[in-house]
This record gives structure tokens, C-alpha cells and sequence, in this order.
């Protein structure tokens, strides 16, 4: 542990399976493979393996094993770095790819430059428990999503249609307008919406406790219009530590709302956002651009920034606007969460990356 400011001399790459990894022991000096083998992805493996040796720079792949095998090498005192592989095409469109193969080519990226391998840090353990229950509410959303567009598609079927209504609701609304010979199999389905909105209801109310009395960040997010309890808590959640970004206008390609680029001396075409970072917090900010966007929400300066992107015709100006302004709006977020500052919905001659904020 006395050791941190020497560069270790050997890295290790490891391909971290569900029920084995791969391994492979660099000699950064000669460049020379010295070890490769294969381990169960288990703490006791790793501990035997790793721990109780010299300090190594070790090179891992980002998964569902990453972080308690991360925080075990830690603290035996070894470098760790957790790659983004998904970014590193040597490993992701290699055609000879195996989990040896990967574990080679993790060992020498580390050697060569860890930048290479697009390290990642894991959110904290308290951030990622708490996150643990948006998800599960996410999930209980889109099943309840499912279950509602399956019965209007019988319905459908039998050339009757059912009335609009919330998700919240549906069940309610609708049973009195289903046929009888359709009732024995879409009645189980209303009790299981039922079911469905009692426990997203649980949910909400237990994020809302979360929020007043151990995340006050996510509160001070809330004043922004359109922006609620779900997507200020992931968006707090999710980025855990504010400061990890020098600059706010980063954010927007942290969540994978900024187009990808491919310019070159023939061109410089349109393409899409790179849709890198967590899919559901980028879900959860669209949202929220589309009610900024729409015919309720409130008037602001990025509200009337958006509206005008949107008026520029075409078929897909509303759909860019909507990715423009969920960009903006992280950027947003991110400016009220480290400034601490009141959000100014109109204020005037606001700066170019939005950030509508008066200081305390």
C-alpha cells in the first residue's frame, strides 16, 4: 500500500464471466505474457489469486461482477481499472474474440495506456441500492405498459375499441366495457394492473421518503418544470458525484444525448445520439423534454428554445428538438445541482448552455 506512486510492473487482465474468468499476467518491461489461467468469479478465488501478492495494475472488463471485484483488489492494495469494453472495438469487433483472447488484450491496453480502455468508476454502494428501486419500479412500469396495450389488442380483435385513459386508471375505467365472452380472459389481467399500481404506488411513496430525508440534491432538482421525484432522483442517483465532471456541458454526452461524430475531409454528416450511459435515466429526460415541450408546460427560455428548433420543419425536427432540449436539461440539472443556485425559468440574456441559474 506504500507503493501507490510506483508504477506496478506487471498487469493483469481479466475477462469477468458469470460463473468463471479469464486471466492473463503482462510483464510490462519485456512485453511478455507470464501467466494465463482461469478462476471461479468468486470472492474466495480472487482472494486466493490476487491478494497477498505484489502491487499489479489489473485491468478489468465493467459488469454485474465488476464492482465487489473491484473493491476486493482495492484493498489488497493493487490499481484497479474498470473498462468500458464496450468502447474499445479491439475487444468488441475483434473476430478471433474469446474471454482469453479479451483477457490478453485488457493486460496490454493497461500496459500501453489506461485511457485506452475508457475507465469507469462505480457509483457509490448507497447510490446503487437506492437506484435498485427505481429500477424496480421501472420494471413493474413497463410490465403494467404491456399488460394495458394487450388488452386493448383483444379488444381490438373483436372490433370494439376502449376509451382513453391513465395507466393508473385503466383498470377501473375499462371493466364495465368488456365483452362477456372476453371477461374470463381479461379479467385476471385488470386484478394483475390492479396489483401493479398498488405496488408502483408503495414505490413512489418510499422514493418520496428517499428524496425529503436523504437526498435533498434531488429535491433542489424538482423546481426545474417537468422535471419530477423519478428523473431528479435517478439523475442524482445516477451521477452520484457531481464533481467527476469539470464541465457541465459533458453531462449531456455522459447520458448518451450527444450526436455521434464522424467528420472527415469528405464530409461532416448528421447522425444519431451515441445512446452511451444508463438507457433509463436518457428515457426519463426525454420525458421530461416532451412535457417541457408540450402543450402544458410551463413557459422558460428552454421551453421557447425547443418550440423554435421544433418550428424548423421536417419530418424529424420535433423528435431532434425533444433530444436537444433532454440535453440541455442535463446540462441543467447538473449546473443547479453543483451552483446550489434558484432556477430562473425566464431570465434574460441567459448564457449559451442554458444554465438559467441565479447563485444563492
Amino acid at each position: 500500500m506504500e507503493q501507490t506512486n510506483v508504477k506496478p510492473q506487471f498487469c493483469i487482465g481479466i475477462d469477468l464471466g458469470d460463473r468463471f474468468s479469464h486471466f492473463a499476467v503482462l510483464d510490462r518491461t519485456t512485453g511478455e505474457i507470464l501467466e494465463e489461467g482461469r478462476i471461479p468469479s468468486t470472492p474466495q478465488a480472487f482472494e486466493r489469486r490476487f491478494c497477498g501478492q505484489g502491487r499489479a495494475r489489473i485491468a478489468l472488463e465493467v459488469g454485474s461482477h465488476s464492482r465487489w471485484a473491484s473493491e476486493l483488489l482495492e484493498r489488497a492494495g493493487h490499481e484497479v481499472i474498470v473498462a468500458n469494453a464496450y468502447k474499445v472495438s479491439l475487444i468488441t469487433r475483434n473476430d478471433k474474440k474469446s474471454d482469453r483472447v479479451d483477457a490478453m488484450y485488457l493486460a496490454r491496453l493497461a500496459g500501453a495506456d489506461p485511457e485506452l480502455l475508457h475507465p469507469l468508476k462505480h457509483r457509490s454502494r448507497k447510490a446503487q441500492v437506492d437506484r435498485c428501486i427505481l429500477i424496480a419500479r421501472d420494471r413493474l412500469v413497463g410490465c403494467r405498459t404491456k399488460l394495458i396495450n394487450s388488452v386493448r389488442g383483444m379488444v381490438k380483435a373483436t372490433g370494439a375499441r376502449l376509451p382513453r385513459s391513465s395507466s393508473s386508471t385503466f383498470h377501473t375505467k375499462v371493466r364495465d366495457q368488456i365483452a362477456p365472452e372476453l371477461k374470463p380472459a381479461i379479467d385476471p389481467l385488470l386484478k394483475t394492473l390492479a396489483w401493479l399500481n398498488q405496488q408502483i404506488n408503495k414505490y413512489d411513496k418510499l422514493l418520496e421518503r428517499k428524496i425529503e430525508r436523504e437526498h435533498p440534491a434531488a429535491k433542489h432538482l424538482m423546481q426545474v418544470d417537468a422535471v419530477g421525484p423519478i428523473t431528479s432522483l435517478n439523475f442524482v442517483l445516477t451521477v452520484d458525484d457531481p464533481g467527476r465532471f469539470k464541465n457541465s456541458r459533458t453531462v449531456g454526452s455522459y447520458v448518451g444525448l450527444r450526436p455521434k461524430e464522424r467528420s472527415s475531409g469528405k464530409g461532416d454528416p448528421e447522425l444519431r445520439i451515441s445512446k452511451a450511459g444508463d438507457s433509463m435515466l436518457r428515457r426519463h429526460l426525454v420525458q421530461s423534454a416532451q412535457r417541457m415541450l408540450g402543450p402544458f408546460g410551463k413557459d422558460s427560455d428552454l421551453r421557447r428554445w425547443g418550440l423554435q428548433l421544433a418550428s424548423r420543419g421536417g419530418k424529424t425536427a420535433k423528435k431532434r428538438a425533444v433530444v436537444a432540449v433532454a440535453r440541455k436539461l442535463a446540462v441543467l440539472l447538473h449546473r443547479l445541482w453543483v451552483t446550489g443556485a434558484q432556477y430562473e425559468p425566464l431570465r434574460k440574456n441567459a448564457s449559451k448552455d442554458t444554465a438559467l441559474v441565479r447563485p444563492t
